[in-house]
């Protein structure tokens, strides 16, 4: 017997669906949809501004598309022929270009390569409705793609002549790399149905504003936000210890470019500032020292502001015994190293100068009027969270913070005490506030979410003071948060899972964050493959240590497998000698059964619809509710 409020929920939903037939139609097209393949998910994090291997990689598909070249095409084609092949899909303009300079392209040669690239799209798109397909199709070429993709044989061959009609009328009407370039967008578009970034877009790479500009053109994406975006979203809210953290970074992987052309924050107040403090420097090097200096003042005025964040260990400045040369940390008596400290005022160390303030506040309206910068950083909010479950998985750039117990680290915000789920769903919403309120208590807990000790995004101890002025190395030890040892085990992260409502065999863990270091036997598989952990490196400055440069997590219908990528030159490099990221595949985890759509929470989603739309039939057939036959 349905309730009252049921049949009225039905009744309103009748309202789009006017007819039996309708209604029938719709249960059946989702019946369908249920039963295709679930789609590919490919997860990367720690992307760190490294524009050119980030792009290719999305080019390439994190290696799938030289896969399925290799599978479908493997036959008929040389090595050499796959690689063109590959670099025709990755970056079909410019191929298209050079190709043309050196004459190569002739009407055989577009008719080969158009009836190669419509396998391709053809294989892709089996695990997608055709209205799917048709709405990944560029408008201009939708209609002839749908076409090609959907031919069936036929006694006369009257399918084939009417294809190749077309393909022909294409090259003659001048189409033929228009034609290309929509064929190879579709094809990366079917490879990958959904990309997951496990945080750390922003510092030390060249280019984040380029990748991020990347993102906000790509067609399912959601962000888990790492410690050093919400460093940005927190720089670009207004925060003057964010901000200058953000200038530090810049100037010291000497990436000041992302700045200055990409976001226009102009950095000449502070250089000229510099210059004048610190004579014998050069430009740039002068700028490090007063950011860092500045850095330092704002980080304790913020930490005092906040007797909550339990930091006052990293109140140093007024430890510094400049006469005898050593600091007290943790303590422990440390000798310094010379610096030249003009603005710091031994009688009150962490007050800003007047020309310190200046710079300070120049740089804050630079920031908050950036156009493209407040852009990039509200698409961070709009697609990215904390944390997220995803069709059975828990994703997260860091961690959740733990006592040295085992148990989860219970912290008190806003007069709340939190723990596990409930404390990042709490910093979350903390996050969002900073941004679109502004309230000085979120600003500041904006840069806890960087470098806090037990931050989620965090997660360890920061000693970039001890870095700065300590030259013993044995004072820069991070001490970590108690996660990254109970993650190991496989009862913590089921424990941790159960915390976020995840309780099948099949979930996992996904991080970034900690780089492993394959050259040294670390594994990115851990707690018997329930946390996957995947900072393979993908910055430059990380590779030495990982041994490789990046990983790629799949998941697809069949199971998970990691993919392990190479160093990647350039760009340019790739276009003219067909150079790719070279990655291998590994393979540790299979289904049961193939999963399919209905595995998913698009899929649980869609079961509720049907559902609704079956009692509706009931309904209907019962007299509770009126359709037409």
């Amino acid at each position: 017997m349905l309730s009252a409020e049921r049949v009225k929920y039905l009744s309103l939903l009748a309202e789009q669906y006017p007819s039996r037939q309708a209604l029938c139609t719709e249960i059946i097209n989702l019946g369908g949809v249920l039963s295709l393949p679930r789609g590919t998910e490919h997860f990367i994090s720690d992307i760190h501004g490294e524009y050119e291997a980030f792009c290719h990689l999305m080019n390439n598909c994190s290696g799938v598309v030289r896969e399925k070249v290799s599978l479908w095409l493997g036959d008929e084609l040389t090595p050499q022929e796959i690689s063109e092949l590959c670099t025709l899909i990755y970056y079909p303009r410019q191929s298209l270009k050079q190709l043309h300079r050196q004459g190569v392209i002739t009407p055989d040669w577009y008719r080969c390569q158009l009836r190669r690239l419509v396998i391709l799209a053809r294989v892709l798109s089996s695990k997608y409705t055709r209205s799917s397909v048709r709405q990944a199709m560029p408008d201009a070429y939708a209609g002839i793609l749908d076409e090609l993709l959907h031919a069936q044989p036929d006694e006369d061959d009257n399918q084939h002549h009417y294809h190749k009609t077309i393909t022909d009328t294409l090259i003659d009407v001048g189409s033929g790399d228009d034609f290309i370039v929509a064929l190879a967008k579709l094809i990366k578009h079917l490879a990958v149905a959904r990309l997951h970034v496990v945080g750390d877009i922003f510092d030390r790479g060249p280019r984040a504003d380029s990748i991020m500009d990347i993102l906000m053109s790509h067609y399912s994406i959601d962000i888990e936000w790492g410690n050093h975006d919400i460093l940005w979203m927190g720089a670009a809210a207004g925060s003057l210890a964010c901000i200058a953290g953000v200038v530090r970074n810049s100037l010291s992987y000497n990436n000041t470019q992302v700045l200055e052309n990409g976001y226009g924050i102009p950095l000449r107040p502070l250089v000229l500032f510099a210059e004048k403090l610190y004579p014998g420097m050069s430009p740039e090097q002068a700028a490090l020292e007063a950011i860092t200096v500045l850095m330092f003042k704002l980080e304790g005025q913020l930490i005092r502001r906040n007797p909550s964040f339990g930091m006052d260990n990293r109140l140093l400045l007024h430890k510094l015994d400049r006469e005898h040369g050593t600091v007290v940390i943790d303590s422990v008596t440390w000798p310094i190293q010379s610096r030249q400290l003009p603005t710091v005022d031994p009688a009150d160390p962490y007050a800003l100068t007047a020309e310190e303030t200046e710079v300070m506040e120049g740089l804050r309206e630079a920031f908050r009027h950036s156009l493209r910068l407040h852009s990039h950083i509200d698409f961070l909010y709009t697609r990215g969270r904390l944390y997220r479950r995803y069709n059975g998985n828990l994703l997260f750039h860091g961690c959740v913070p733990m006592n040295e117990d085992g148990s989860f680290l219970v912290k008190e915000i806003e007069g709340e005490k939190l723990s596990g789920r409930r404390l990042m769903d709490r910093e979350d919403s903390i996050a969002r506030r900073a941004f679109y309120e502004g309230d000085q208590a979120a600003l500041d807990f904006m840069w806890y979410l960087w470098c806090g000790d037990d931050s989620p995004l965090c997660g360890r101890k920061i000693t970039t003071f001890a870095r700065y002025f300590v030259p013993d190395k044995a004072a820069w030890h991070e001490p970590r948060n108690a996660y990254y040892r109970y993650c190991n085990e496989e009862a913590h992260c089921e424990r941790i899972l159960n915390e976020f409502d995840l309780t099948s065999h099949e979930s996992r863990i996904i991080n970034g964050h900690t780089p492993i270091r394959v050259s040294h036997g670390e594994s990115p598989l851990k707690a018997g493959g329930r946390l996957v952990v995947i900072d393979g490196g993908f910055c430059k400055a990380y590779q030495k240590t990982t041994g490789i440069a990046g990983y790629t997590l799949i998941a697809n219908s069949h199971g998970m497998r990691l993919m392990s990528h190479q160093p990647f030159t350039t760009i340019q490099d790739a276009l003219s000698s067909g150079r790719d990221i070279h990655s291998q595949s590994f393979e540790f985890h299979s289904y049961g059964h193939r999963q399919r759509i209905r595995d998913t929470d698009e899929g649980k989603r869609l079961q509720e619809r049907v559902d609704d739309l079956k009692d509706l039939l009931e309904a209907s057939t019962a007299g509770l509710i009126h359709l037409r036959s």
